[in-house]
């Protein structure tokens, strides 16, 4: 609910129009989103920098959500932060967290990729 008032104000106060490509998963979308990646990039360990597994992921926890087009996250780049909305990863620029402590003291610094974030790592 917090994320979701977050969104909701920026999107209202933003110029330009958000859209939400993804939030929350449950862990059978998030599993299978998973087994694509490794497929796709040939091992967990590649496959760790894109999607998380189901039990470490913030969409499936609801506390992620995914945003776009473009414009809408160069908005947020640059203005999510008094919302408490921050990107996460440098490899994600749709990827967006709550961060109420981003109001205050700006987001936390990136990591480069999920798999660098040590609240996935099992």
């Amino acid at each position: 609910p917090a994320l979701l008032a977050a969104l909701r104000k920026a999107a209202k106060d933003a110029d330009v129009e958000f859209r939400v490509n993804g939030g929350w998963r449950s862990r059978a979308y998030q599993d299978g989103l998973r087994t694509a990646a490794v497929s796709r990039y040939g091992s967990e360990e590649a496959a760790a920098r894109w999607v998380a597994t189901p039990g470490k992921s913030a969409h499936v926890s609801g506390d992620a959500v995914d945003i776009g087009p473009a414009e809408a996250q160069a908005w947020l780049s640059e203005h999510g932060a008094e919302y408490g909305l921050c990107q996460i990863y440098a490899n994600e620029p749709w990827h967006y967290e709550l961060r109420p402590e981003a109001v205050v003291h700006g987001c936390p610094p990136m990591y480069p990729d999920p798999s660098h974030d040590p609240r996935l790592r099992e």
